[in-house]
Protein backbone atom coordinates (compact mmCIF):
# COMPACT_ATOMS: atom_id res chain seq x y z
CA UNK A 1 0.00 0.00 0.00
CA UNK A 2 1.21 3.54 -0.82
CA UNK A 3 2.60 5.10 2.38
CA UNK A 4 0.98 8.43 1.50
CA UNK A 5 -2.46 6.84 1.80
CA UNK A 6 -1.73 5.21 5.16
CA UNK A 7 -2.99 8.16 7.30
CA UNK A 8 -6.20 8.35 5.24
CA UNK A 9 -6.72 4.59 5.57
CA UNK A 10 -6.13 4.79 9.32
CA UNK A 11 -8.60 7.66 9.69
CA UNK A 12 -11.22 5.81 7.67
CA UNK A 13 -10.81 2.70 9.80
CA UNK A 14 -11.10 4.78 12.98
CA UNK A 15 -14.29 6.46 11.76
CA UNK A 16 -15.72 3.07 10.82
CA UNK A 17 -14.84 1.68 14.24
CA UNK A 18 -16.40 4.63 16.09
CA UNK A 19 -19.50 4.29 13.94
CA UNK A 20 -19.73 0.64 14.97
CA UNK A 21 -19.49 1.66 18.65
CA UNK A 22 -22.30 4.20 18.23
CA UNK A 23 -24.37 1.62 16.37
CA UNK A 24 -23.74 -0.84 19.20
CA UNK A 25 -25.11 1.69 21.68
CA UNK A 26 -28.20 2.27 19.53
CA UNK A 27 -28.81 -1.48 19.19
CA UNK A 28 -28.30 -1.82 22.93
CA UNK A 29 -30.90 0.84 23.64
CA UNK A 30 -33.54 -0.69 21.40
CA UNK A 31 -32.78 -4.22 22.61
CA UNK A 32 -32.98 -3.05 26.23
CA UNK A 33 -36.37 -1.44 25.67
CA UNK A 34 -37.65 -4.60 23.98
CA UNK A 35 -36.28 -6.76 26.81
CA UNK A 36 -37.76 -4.57 29.52
CA UNK A 37 -41.10 -4.45 27.72
CA UNK A 38 -41.05 -8.22 27.35
CA UNK A 39 -40.44 -8.74 31.08
CA UNK A 40 -43.13 -6.24 32.06
CA UNK A 41 -45.62 -7.92 29.72
CA UNK A 42 -44.84 -11.34 31.18
CA UNK A 43 -45.33 -10.10 34.74
CA UNK A 44 -48.60 -8.42 33.77
CA UNK A 45 -49.90 -11.61 32.14
CA UNK A 46 -48.90 -13.60 35.20
CA UNK A 47 -50.97 -11.25 37.34
CA UNK A 48 -54.01 -11.24 35.05
CA UNK A 49 -53.97 -15.00 34.42
CA UNK A 50 -53.50 -15.97 38.09
CA UNK A 51 -50.04 -17.42 37.64
CA UNK A 52 -48.05 -15.24 40.05
CA UNK A 53 -48.09 -16.19 43.75
CA UNK A 54 -49.45 -12.73 44.65
CA UNK A 55 -52.43 -12.94 42.30
CA UNK A 56 -53.20 -16.50 43.39
CA UNK A 57 -53.10 -15.51 47.05
CA UNK A 58 -55.50 -12.61 46.49
CA UNK A 59 -57.98 -14.65 44.43
CA UNK A 60 -60.40 -16.29 46.88
CA UNK A 61 -62.55 -18.41 44.51
CA UNK A 62 -61.03 -21.87 44.95
CA UNK A 63 -62.92 -23.65 42.20
CA UNK A 64 -62.24 -20.94 39.61
CA UNK A 65 -58.59 -20.81 40.67
CA UNK A 66 -58.25 -24.55 40.16
CA UNK A 67 -59.90 -24.29 36.78
CA UNK A 68 -57.58 -21.43 35.76
CA UNK A 69 -54.52 -23.37 36.97
CA UNK A 70 -55.23 -26.11 34.42
CA UNK A 71 -56.88 -24.11 31.65
CA UNK A 72 -54.43 -21.21 31.36
CA UNK A 73 -51.27 -23.29 30.62
CA UNK A 74 -53.29 -25.52 28.28
CA UNK A 75 -54.66 -22.61 26.24
CA UNK A 76 -51.23 -20.96 26.34
CA UNK A 77 -49.67 -24.12 24.95
CA UNK A 78 -52.24 -24.25 22.18
CA UNK A 79 -51.52 -20.63 21.23
CA UNK A 80 -47.76 -21.24 21.27
CA UNK A 81 -48.14 -24.33 19.09
CA UNK A 82 -50.18 -22.39 16.54
CA UNK A 83 -47.52 -19.67 16.44
CA UNK A 84 -44.83 -22.27 15.71
CA UNK A 85 -46.64 -23.25 12.52
CA UNK A 86 -45.44 -19.96 11.05
CA UNK A 87 -41.78 -20.84 11.64
CA UNK A 88 -40.11 -22.97 8.91
CA UNK A 89 -38.60 -25.40 11.44
CA UNK A 90 -41.94 -25.63 13.31
CA UNK A 91 -40.16 -24.87 16.59
CA UNK A 92 -39.26 -21.72 18.52
CA UNK A 93 -35.77 -20.37 17.95
CA UNK A 94 -33.41 -19.69 20.82
CA UNK A 95 -29.77 -19.16 21.87
CA UNK A 96 -28.61 -22.27 20.01
CA UNK A 97 -29.74 -20.67 16.75
CA UNK A 98 -27.86 -17.49 17.64
CA UNK A 99 -24.69 -19.45 18.33
CA UNK A 100 -25.04 -21.36 15.06
CA UNK A 101 -25.49 -18.14 13.06
CA UNK A 102 -22.34 -16.63 14.54
CA UNK A 103 -20.11 -19.69 14.70
CA UNK A 104 -20.82 -20.68 11.10
CA UNK A 105 -20.44 -17.01 10.05
CA UNK A 106 -23.86 -17.02 8.41
CA UNK A 107 -24.82 -14.12 10.64
CA UNK A 108 -28.44 -14.02 9.57
CA UNK A 109 -31.37 -14.51 11.95
CA UNK A 110 -34.76 -14.32 10.16
CA UNK A 111 -37.03 -11.54 11.39
CA UNK A 112 -40.18 -13.64 11.04
CA UNK A 113 -38.82 -16.56 13.06
CA UNK A 114 -37.43 -14.15 15.66
CA UNK A 115 -40.72 -12.30 16.07
CA UNK A 116 -42.84 -15.44 16.27
CA UNK A 117 -40.38 -17.06 18.71
CA UNK A 118 -40.52 -13.99 20.97
CA UNK A 119 -44.31 -13.93 20.82
CA UNK A 120 -44.43 -17.67 21.55
CA UNK A 121 -42.16 -17.18 24.58
CA UNK A 122 -44.31 -14.29 25.79
CA UNK A 123 -47.44 -16.45 25.57
CA UNK A 124 -45.70 -19.42 27.18
CA UNK A 125 -44.25 -17.43 30.09
CA UNK A 126 -47.42 -15.41 30.54
CA UNK A 127 -49.54 -18.56 30.79
CA UNK A 128 -47.30 -20.14 33.42
CA UNK A 129 -45.14 -22.58 31.45
CA UNK A 130 -42.05 -23.68 33.37
CA UNK A 131 -39.60 -22.03 31.00
CA UNK A 132 -37.18 -19.12 31.17
CA UNK A 133 -37.19 -15.57 29.89
CA UNK A 134 -33.48 -15.05 29.28
CA UNK A 135 -33.16 -17.38 26.29
CA UNK A 136 -35.95 -15.61 24.36
CA UNK A 137 -34.47 -12.22 25.30
CA UNK A 138 -31.07 -13.30 24.01
CA UNK A 139 -32.59 -14.41 20.71
CA UNK A 140 -34.70 -11.26 20.46
CA UNK A 141 -31.68 -9.01 20.94
CA UNK A 142 -29.62 -11.07 18.52
CA UNK A 143 -32.34 -10.92 15.87
CA UNK A 144 -32.46 -7.15 16.21
CA UNK A 145 -28.70 -6.93 15.72
CA UNK A 146 -28.86 -9.26 12.73
CA UNK A 147 -31.60 -7.25 11.05
CA UNK A 148 -29.68 -4.00 11.53
CA UNK A 149 -26.60 -5.57 9.94
CA UNK A 150 -28.70 -6.83 7.07
CA UNK A 151 -30.26 -3.42 6.40
CA UNK A 152 -26.82 -1.78 6.44
CA UNK A 153 -25.32 -4.51 4.20
CA UNK A 154 -22.60 -5.35 6.71
CA UNK A 155 -20.06 -8.10 6.20
CA UNK A 156 -19.84 -11.23 8.29
CA UNK A 157 -17.55 -9.76 10.93
CA UNK A 158 -19.74 -6.72 11.58
CA UNK A 159 -22.99 -8.65 11.64
CA UNK A 160 -21.59 -11.02 14.24
CA UNK A 161 -20.67 -8.00 16.35
CA UNK A 162 -24.14 -6.42 16.03
CA UNK A 163 -25.71 -9.75 17.01
CA UNK A 164 -23.48 -9.86 20.09
CA UNK A 165 -24.47 -6.25 20.92
CA UNK A 166 -28.14 -7.24 21.02
CA UNK A 167 -27.33 -10.24 23.21
CA UNK A 168 -25.23 -8.21 25.66
CA UNK A 169 -27.91 -5.55 26.02
CA UNK A 170 -30.62 -8.15 26.67
CA UNK A 171 -28.60 -9.84 29.44
CA UNK A 172 -27.53 -6.51 30.96
CA UNK A 173 -31.14 -5.35 31.05
CA UNK A 174 -32.68 -8.54 32.36
CA UNK A 175 -30.12 -9.03 35.15
CA UNK A 176 -29.03 -5.43 35.78
CA UNK A 177 -25.58 -6.87 35.11
CA UNK A 178 -23.65 -5.12 32.31
CA UNK A 179 -20.39 -6.98 32.94
CA UNK A 180 -22.22 -10.30 32.72
CA UNK A 181 -23.84 -9.16 29.47
CA UNK A 182 -20.46 -8.30 27.94
CA UNK A 183 -18.84 -11.55 29.01
CA UNK A 184 -21.83 -13.67 27.98
CA UNK A 185 -21.73 -12.22 24.46
CA UNK A 186 -18.03 -13.07 24.18
CA UNK A 187 -18.06 -16.34 26.13
CA UNK A 188 -21.15 -18.01 24.67
CA UNK A 189 -21.95 -16.28 21.37
CA UNK A 190 -18.73 -15.00 19.78
CA UNK A 191 -16.36 -17.36 21.63
CA UNK A 192 -13.45 -15.02 21.14
CA UNK A 193 -12.33 -11.74 22.71
CA UNK A 194 -11.43 -9.60 19.72
CA UNK A 195 -10.69 -6.00 20.74
CA UNK A 196 -12.66 -4.74 17.75
CA UNK A 197 -15.82 -6.37 19.12
CA UNK A 198 -15.33 -5.37 22.75
CA UNK A 199 -16.14 -1.65 22.53
CA UNK A 200 -19.46 -1.95 20.61
CA UNK A 201 -20.61 -4.78 22.88
CA UNK A 202 -19.63 -2.81 25.98
CA UNK A 203 -21.53 0.22 24.69
CA UNK A 204 -24.63 -1.90 24.12
CA UNK A 205 -24.44 -3.43 27.60
CA UNK A 206 -23.95 -0.05 29.30
CA UNK A 207 -26.93 1.49 27.51
CA UNK A 208 -29.02 -1.56 28.45
CA UNK A 209 -27.96 -1.24 32.06
CA UNK A 210 -28.80 2.48 32.18
CA UNK A 211 -32.24 1.88 30.72
CA UNK A 212 -32.86 -0.94 33.20
CA UNK A 213 -31.97 0.99 36.35
CA UNK A 214 -32.89 4.57 35.41
CA UNK A 215 -35.49 4.85 32.69
CA UNK A 216 -37.51 1.76 33.58
CA UNK A 217 -36.53 1.27 37.22
CA UNK A 218 -36.03 -2.47 36.81
CA UNK A 219 -35.03 -4.29 39.98
CA UNK A 220 -32.42 -7.02 40.26
CA UNK A 221 -33.27 -10.71 40.28
CA UNK A 222 -32.51 -11.01 44.01
CA UNK A 223 -30.44 -9.24 46.65
CA UNK A 224 -28.18 -10.72 49.30
CA UNK A 225 -26.86 -8.41 52.00
CA UNK A 226 -25.07 -8.68 55.34
CA UNK A 227 -23.49 -12.04 54.59
CA UNK A 228 -21.05 -13.48 57.12
CA UNK A 229 -17.77 -15.12 56.27
CA UNK A 230 -17.93 -18.88 55.74
CA UNK A 231 -15.61 -21.09 57.75
CA UNK A 232 -12.54 -22.43 55.90
CA UNK A 233 -13.82 -26.00 55.79
CA UNK A 234 -17.00 -24.82 54.10
CA UNK A 235 -15.07 -23.90 50.95
CA UNK A 236 -14.31 -27.60 50.54
CA UNK A 237 -18.06 -28.23 50.71
CA UNK A 238 -18.65 -25.58 48.04
CA UNK A 239 -16.28 -27.47 45.73
CA UNK A 240 -18.20 -30.70 46.43
CA UNK A 241 -21.48 -28.90 45.70
CA UNK A 242 -19.95 -27.95 42.36
CA UNK A 243 -19.23 -31.56 41.49
CA UNK A 244 -22.72 -32.67 42.51
CA UNK A 245 -24.25 -29.67 40.75
CA UNK A 246 -22.65 -30.83 37.51
CA UNK A 247 -24.63 -34.06 37.84
CA UNK A 248 -27.84 -32.12 38.49
CA UNK A 249 -27.10 -29.99 35.41
CA UNK A 250 -26.52 -33.15 33.40
CA UNK A 251 -29.81 -34.64 34.60
CA UNK A 252 -31.58 -31.40 33.69
CA UNK A 253 -30.04 -31.37 30.21
CA UNK A 254 -30.72 -35.06 29.57
CA UNK A 255 -34.31 -34.71 30.76
CA UNK A 256 -35.02 -31.87 28.31
CA UNK A 257 -33.44 -33.70 25.38
CA UNK A 258 -35.07 -36.99 26.36
CA UNK A 259 -38.56 -35.52 26.54
CA UNK A 260 -38.02 -33.84 23.15
CA UNK A 261 -37.09 -37.19 21.57
CA UNK A 262 -40.07 -38.95 23.11
CA UNK A 263 -42.40 -36.11 22.11
CA UNK A 264 -41.41 -36.60 18.47
CA UNK A 265 -42.75 -40.16 18.69
CA UNK A 266 -46.11 -39.25 20.18
CA UNK A 267 -49.15 -39.72 17.92
CA UNK A 268 -50.00 -36.06 18.47
CA UNK A 269 -49.69 -33.20 15.99
CA UNK A 270 -46.59 -31.09 16.80
CA UNK A 271 -48.59 -27.91 17.36
CA UNK A 272 -50.81 -29.69 19.91
CA UNK A 273 -47.91 -30.97 22.05
CA UNK A 274 -47.45 -27.73 24.05
CA UNK A 275 -51.15 -27.79 24.96
CA UNK A 276 -50.79 -31.36 26.25
CA UNK A 277 -47.76 -30.31 28.30
CA UNK A 278 -49.72 -27.33 29.64
CA UNK A 279 -52.56 -29.54 30.79
CA UNK A 280 -50.18 -31.90 32.61
CA UNK A 281 -48.35 -28.95 34.15
CA UNK A 282 -51.62 -27.43 35.39
CA UNK A 283 -52.77 -30.68 36.98
CA UNK A 284 -49.54 -31.03 38.96
CA UNK A 285 -49.62 -27.32 39.87
CA UNK A 286 -52.94 -27.87 41.65
CA UNK A 287 -50.84 -29.46 44.42
CA UNK A 288 -47.47 -27.70 43.90
CA UNK A 289 -48.04 -24.26 42.33
CA UNK A 290 -44.35 -23.40 42.79
CA UNK A 291 -43.57 -25.08 39.47
CA UNK A 292 -45.57 -22.53 37.48
CA UNK A 293 -43.79 -19.79 35.57
CA UNK A 294 -40.18 -18.66 35.87
CA UNK A 295 -40.10 -19.32 39.61
CA UNK A 296 -38.52 -16.05 40.75
CA UNK A 297 -40.40 -16.10 44.05
CA UNK A 298 -39.30 -19.69 44.61
CA UNK A 299 -35.71 -18.65 43.93
CA UNK A 300 -35.87 -15.76 46.39
CA UNK A 301 -37.39 -17.86 49.16
CA UNK A 302 -34.87 -20.64 48.57
CA UNK A 303 -32.05 -18.28 49.62
CA UNK A 304 -33.69 -17.80 53.04
CA UNK A 305 -32.93 -20.42 55.68
CA UNK A 306 -36.14 -22.04 56.96
CA UNK A 307 -38.41 -20.76 54.20
CA UNK A 308 -38.66 -24.32 52.88
CA UNK A 309 -38.34 -27.62 54.72
CA UNK A 310 -35.91 -30.28 53.48
CA UNK A 311 -38.62 -32.50 51.98
CA UNK A 312 -40.32 -29.49 50.44
CA UNK A 313 -37.06 -28.40 48.81
CA UNK A 314 -36.49 -31.86 47.36
CA UNK A 315 -40.08 -32.12 46.09
CA UNK A 316 -40.07 -28.71 44.40
CA UNK A 317 -36.60 -29.37 42.96
CA UNK A 318 -37.65 -32.63 41.32
CA UNK A 319 -40.99 -31.32 40.10
CA UNK A 320 -39.46 -28.11 38.73
CA UNK A 321 -36.87 -30.11 36.80
CA UNK A 322 -39.54 -32.44 35.42
CA UNK A 323 -41.91 -29.56 34.60
CA UNK A 324 -39.22 -27.66 32.69
CA UNK A 325 -38.20 -30.74 30.75
CA UNK A 326 -41.86 -31.38 29.92
CA UNK A 327 -42.57 -27.82 28.77
CA UNK A 328 -39.43 -27.29 26.70
CA UNK A 329 -39.30 -30.83 25.36
CA UNK A 330 -42.95 -30.69 24.27
CA UNK A 331 -42.46 -27.42 22.43
CA UNK A 332 -43.32 -24.46 24.65
CA UNK A 333 -41.40 -21.32 23.71
CA UNK A 334 -38.90 -20.22 26.32
CA UNK A 335 -35.41 -20.65 27.71
CA UNK A 336 -33.53 -22.92 30.08
CA UNK A 337 -31.60 -20.28 32.03
CA UNK A 338 -34.26 -19.16 34.54
CA UNK A 339 -35.36 -22.70 35.48
CA UNK A 340 -31.69 -23.66 35.87
CA UNK A 341 -31.26 -20.77 38.32
CA UNK A 342 -34.25 -21.97 40.33
CA UNK A 343 -33.26 -25.64 40.24
CA UNK A 344 -29.68 -24.80 41.18
CA UNK A 345 -30.75 -22.58 44.07
CA UNK A 346 -33.10 -25.25 45.39
CA UNK A 347 -30.29 -27.80 45.12
CA UNK A 348 -27.86 -25.54 46.97
CA UNK A 349 -30.42 -24.79 49.67
CA UNK A 350 -31.02 -28.51 50.08
CA UNK A 351 -27.28 -29.03 50.53
CA UNK A 352 -27.21 -26.22 53.09
CA UNK A 353 -30.00 -27.79 55.10
CA UNK A 354 -28.29 -31.19 55.05
CA UNK A 355 -25.03 -29.64 56.27
CA UNK A 356 -26.93 -27.76 58.97
CA UNK A 357 -28.54 -30.98 60.14
CA UNK A 358 -25.16 -32.72 60.29
CA UNK A 359 -23.40 -29.85 62.06
CA UNK A 360 -26.35 -29.34 64.41
CA UNK A 361 -26.11 -25.55 64.51
CA UNK A 362 -28.03 -22.78 62.70
CA UNK A 363 -26.53 -22.09 59.29
CA UNK A 364 -25.71 -18.37 59.18
CA UNK A 365 -23.97 -19.08 55.86
CA UNK A 366 -27.04 -20.72 54.34
CA UNK A 367 -27.18 -18.26 51.44
CA UNK A 368 -23.68 -19.34 50.36
CA UNK A 369 -24.91 -22.88 49.78
CA UNK A 370 -27.94 -21.66 47.82
CA UNK A 371 -25.84 -19.43 45.56
CA UNK A 372 -23.13 -22.08 45.08
CA UNK A 373 -25.78 -24.55 44.01
CA UNK A 374 -27.29 -21.99 41.66
CA UNK A 375 -23.96 -21.40 39.90
CA UNK A 376 -22.99 -25.09 39.92
CA UNK A 377 -26.11 -25.99 37.94
CA UNK A 378 -26.48 -22.89 35.77
CA UNK A 379 -22.89 -22.54 34.52
CA UNK A 380 -22.73 -26.01 32.88
CA UNK A 381 -26.23 -25.69 31.38
CA UNK A 382 -25.45 -22.46 29.51
CA UNK A 383 -21.71 -23.10 29.13
CA UNK A 384 -20.76 -19.80 30.75
CA UNK A 385 -18.93 -20.06 34.10
CA UNK A 386 -17.54 -16.52 33.97
CA UNK A 387 -20.95 -15.05 33.18
CA UNK A 388 -22.51 -16.96 36.07
CA UNK A 389 -19.88 -15.66 38.49
CA UNK A 390 -20.32 -12.07 37.29
CA UNK A 391 -24.09 -12.32 37.71
CA UNK A 392 -23.54 -13.34 41.34
CA UNK A 393 -21.11 -10.48 41.90
CA UNK A 394 -23.22 -7.82 40.20
CA UNK A 395 -26.44 -8.89 41.90
CA UNK A 396 -24.98 -9.22 45.40
CA UNK A 397 -21.93 -6.93 45.42
CA UNK A 398 -20.30 -9.53 47.66
CA UNK A 399 -16.74 -10.53 46.84
CA UNK A 400 -16.85 -13.30 49.45
CA UNK A 401 -20.02 -14.79 48.00
CA UNK A 402 -18.51 -14.65 44.51
CA UNK A 403 -15.38 -16.41 45.74
CA UNK A 404 -17.52 -19.17 47.21
CA UNK A 405 -19.34 -19.46 43.89
CA UNK A 406 -15.95 -19.68 42.16
CA UNK A 407 -15.08 -22.65 44.33
CA UNK A 408 -18.28 -24.31 43.19
CA UNK A 409 -17.69 -23.64 39.48
CA UNK A 410 -14.16 -25.07 39.75
CA UNK A 411 -15.53 -28.60 39.45
CA UNK A 412 -18.99 -27.99 38.02
CA UNK A 413 -18.13 -26.82 34.50
CA UNK A 414 -15.21 -29.23 33.79
CA UNK A 415 -17.10 -32.29 35.05
CA UNK A 416 -20.25 -31.42 33.12
CA UNK A 417 -18.24 -30.70 29.96
CA UNK A 418 -16.54 -34.09 30.15
CA UNK A 419 -19.70 -36.05 30.92
CA UNK A 420 -22.35 -34.22 28.93
CA UNK A 421 -20.88 -31.48 26.72
CA UNK A 422 -19.99 -27.81 26.96
CA UNK A 423 -23.61 -26.65 27.24
CA UNK A 424 -27.18 -27.60 26.43
CA UNK A 425 -26.98 -25.29 23.42
CA UNK A 426 -23.96 -27.13 22.01
CA UNK A 427 -25.67 -30.48 22.51
CA UNK A 428 -28.76 -29.21 20.68
CA UNK A 429 -26.59 -28.02 17.79
CA UNK A 430 -24.74 -31.32 17.68
CA UNK A 431 -28.04 -33.15 17.32
CA UNK A 432 -28.84 -30.82 14.41
CA UNK A 433 -25.54 -31.70 12.72
CA UNK A 434 -23.30 -28.85 13.90
CA UNK A 435 -20.54 -30.02 16.25
CA UNK A 436 -18.75 -27.16 18.04
CA UNK A 437 -16.76 -29.37 20.39
CA UNK A 438 -13.59 -29.08 18.28
CA UNK A 439 -13.77 -25.31 18.02
CA UNK A 440 -15.05 -22.66 15.69
CA UNK A 441 -12.64 -23.38 12.83
CA UNK A 442 -13.85 -26.97 12.67
CA UNK A 443 -17.47 -25.81 12.69
CA UNK A 444 -16.83 -23.50 9.74
CA UNK A 445 -15.17 -26.29 7.78
CA UNK A 446 -18.11 -28.52 8.67
CA UNK A 447 -20.53 -25.96 7.22
CA UNK A 448 -18.54 -25.21 4.04
CA UNK A 449 -19.38 -27.55 1.16
CA UNK A 450 -16.71 -29.25 -0.92
CA UNK A 451 -18.98 -29.00 -3.99
CA UNK A 452 -18.32 -25.25 -3.98
CA UNK A 453 -14.81 -26.14 -5.21
CA UNK A 454 -16.00 -28.48 -7.95
CA UNK A 455 -13.80 -28.56 -11.07
CA UNK A 456 -14.68 -29.92 -14.49
CA UNK A 457 -11.06 -29.78 -15.56
CA UNK A 458 -10.76 -33.54 -15.57
CA UNK A 459 -11.11 -36.52 -17.87
CA UNK A 460 -14.32 -38.55 -17.68
CA UNK A 461 -14.44 -41.71 -19.75
CA UNK A 462 -17.22 -44.09 -20.66
CA UNK A 463 -16.54 -47.47 -19.09
CA UNK A 464 -16.87 -49.28 -22.47
CA UNK A 465 -14.39 -47.01 -24.29
CA UNK A 466 -11.49 -48.76 -26.04
CA UNK A 467 -8.09 -48.57 -24.38
CA UNK A 468 -6.43 -46.88 -27.35
CA UNK A 469 -9.04 -44.15 -27.50
CA UNK A 470 -8.94 -43.65 -23.73
CA UNK A 471 -5.17 -43.21 -23.78
CA UNK A 472 -5.46 -40.73 -26.65
CA UNK A 473 -8.08 -38.66 -24.79
CA UNK A 474 -6.08 -38.67 -21.58
CA UNK A 475 -2.82 -37.75 -23.31
CA UNK A 476 -4.38 -34.92 -25.26
CA UNK A 477 -5.93 -33.52 -22.06
CA UNK A 478 -2.52 -33.73 -20.31
CA UNK A 479 -3.89 -35.50 -17.27
CA UNK A 480 -2.40 -38.44 -15.46
CA UNK A 481 -5.68 -40.07 -14.48
CA UNK A 482 -9.26 -40.46 -15.63
CA UNK A 483 -12.61 -41.23 -14.00
CA UNK A 484 -15.04 -43.72 -15.48
CA UNK A 485 -18.81 -43.51 -15.62
CA UNK A 486 -21.34 -46.12 -16.66
CA UNK A 487 -24.13 -45.72 -19.21
CA UNK A 488 -26.32 -43.98 -16.59
CA UNK A 489 -23.62 -41.49 -15.67
CA UNK A 490 -22.74 -43.12 -12.35
CA UNK A 491 -19.17 -43.26 -11.05
CA UNK A 492 -17.45 -46.62 -11.69
CA UNK A 493 -13.87 -45.96 -10.59
CA UNK A 494 -10.63 -44.18 -11.47
CA UNK A 495 -7.62 -45.25 -13.53
CA UNK A 496 -4.16 -43.82 -14.19
CA UNK A 497 -2.53 -43.31 -17.57
CA UNK A 498 0.22 -45.76 -16.57
CA UNK A 499 -2.36 -48.47 -15.83
CA UNK A 500 -4.07 -47.88 -19.20
CA UNK A 501 -0.80 -48.19 -21.12
CA UNK A 502 0.24 -51.32 -19.22
CA UNK A 503 -3.11 -52.96 -19.96
CA UNK A 504 -2.91 -52.01 -23.66
CA UNK A 505 0.41 -53.79 -23.95
CA UNK A 506 -1.24 -57.00 -22.74
CA UNK A 507 -4.76 -56.69 -24.20
CA UNK A 508 -4.35 -54.43 -27.25
CA UNK A 509 -5.93 -51.14 -28.32
CA UNK A 510 -9.45 -52.47 -28.77
CA UNK A 511 -9.84 -53.91 -25.28
CA UNK A 512 -12.40 -52.11 -23.14
CA UNK A 513 -11.40 -49.80 -20.31
CA UNK A 514 -13.61 -51.76 -17.92
CA UNK A 515 -11.23 -54.74 -18.19
CA UNK A 516 -8.78 -52.84 -15.97
CA UNK A 517 -8.78 -53.29 -12.20
CA UNK A 518 -10.24 -49.89 -11.33
CA UNK A 519 -9.44 -47.92 -8.21
CA UNK A 520 -12.77 -47.11 -6.55
CA UNK A 521 -12.31 -43.89 -4.61
CA UNK A 522 -14.50 -42.15 -2.07
CA UNK A 523 -16.70 -39.52 -3.68
CA UNK A 524 -17.70 -36.00 -2.77
CA UNK A 525 -21.46 -35.51 -2.60
CA UNK A 526 -23.42 -32.22 -2.46
CA UNK A 527 -23.68 -32.61 1.33
CA UNK A 528 -19.98 -33.38 1.87
CA UNK A 529 -18.29 -30.68 3.94
CA UNK A 530 -14.73 -29.43 3.61
CA UNK A 531 -14.01 -31.08 6.95
CA UNK A 532 -15.26 -34.45 5.66
CA UNK A 533 -13.30 -33.98 2.42
CA UNK A 534 -10.13 -33.34 4.42
CA UNK A 535 -10.77 -36.58 6.28
CA UNK A 536 -11.16 -38.41 2.94
CA UNK A 537 -7.69 -37.20 1.93
CA UNK A 538 -6.01 -38.94 4.86
CA UNK A 539 -5.62 -42.26 3.02
CA UNK A 540 -6.01 -40.88 -0.47
CA UNK A 541 -3.56 -41.12 -3.37
CA UNK A 542 -4.29 -39.43 -6.65
CA UNK A 543 -4.95 -36.05 -8.22
CA UNK A 544 -8.56 -35.46 -7.22
CA UNK A 545 -11.65 -36.88 -5.54
CA UNK A 546 -14.58 -37.66 -7.89
CA UNK A 547 -17.68 -35.55 -7.30
CA UNK A 548 -21.24 -36.77 -7.87
CA UNK A 549 -24.58 -34.96 -7.80
CA UNK A 550 -27.65 -35.78 -5.73
CA UNK A 551 -28.56 -38.55 -8.22
CA UNK A 552 -25.12 -40.14 -8.06
CA UNK A 553 -24.05 -38.89 -11.51
CA UNK A 554 -20.38 -38.08 -11.98
CA UNK A 555 -20.13 -34.29 -12.49
CA UNK A 556 -16.45 -33.47 -11.95
CA UNK A 557 -13.72 -33.62 -9.35
CA UNK A 558 -12.47 -31.75 -6.32
CA UNK A 559 -8.71 -31.31 -6.27
CA UNK A 560 -6.65 -31.75 -3.14
CA UNK A 561 -5.15 -28.30 -3.63
CA UNK A 562 -8.64 -26.75 -3.68
CA UNK A 563 -9.50 -28.32 -0.34
CA UNK A 564 -6.22 -27.07 1.13
CA UNK A 565 -6.91 -23.55 -0.16
CA UNK A 566 -10.44 -23.62 1.34
CA UNK A 567 -8.97 -24.56 4.72
CA UNK A 568 -6.36 -21.79 4.56
CA UNK A 569 -8.98 -19.25 3.48
CA UNK A 570 -11.26 -20.10 6.40
CA UNK A 571 -8.33 -19.88 8.82
CA UNK A 572 -7.27 -16.51 7.42
CA UNK A 573 -10.81 -15.10 7.65
CA UNK A 574 -11.10 -16.20 11.27
CA UNK A 575 -7.72 -14.68 12.11
CA UNK A 576 -8.70 -11.38 10.52
CA UNK A 577 -12.02 -11.29 12.35
CA UNK A 578 -10.70 -12.26 15.76
CA UNK A 579 -7.73 -9.90 15.60
CA UNK A 580 -9.74 -6.98 14.33
CA UNK A 581 -8.60 -6.74 10.70
CA UNK A 582 -11.55 -6.24 8.38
Amino acid sequence: MDTSSAPFHGTRMMVRFLGLVVLGAVIGGVAALLAAGFVIAVLALNEWLLISPRSRMMFDHGTLLALATVAVPTIGGLAAGLLHRGIPERRPHGPADVIAAVQTRRGRLPARAGSLSALSALVSLGSGASVGQYGPLVHLGATLGSQVARRLHFGRSEDNITIACGVAAAIATAFNAPLAGIVFAHEVVLRHYALRAFAPIAAAAIVGHVIAIVALDRGALFHVTNTVLPRPWEFALFVVIGGLGALVAGAYTRAILGVARQAARLPVLPWLRPALAGALLGLVALWVPDILGMGQETLRFATIDGAYGTRELLLVLLLKLAATALCIGMGFGGGVFSPALVIGTLFGALCGQVVGAVVGTPMDTFVFYAVCGMVAVTAPVIGAPLTSLLIVFELTGSYTLTTAALASVTLASPIAAQLFGRSLFDIQLRERGLDLSAGRSQALLQEARAHAHLSRDCVILASRMALGEAIHVLTRARHGEAHLQDARGGYRGSVTLAALEATREREGNQASVETIDLEVRPVVRPTTSILEAMDLLRDFTGEAIPAVDANGHLVGVVYEASIARAYLQQSDELRQEEHGHG
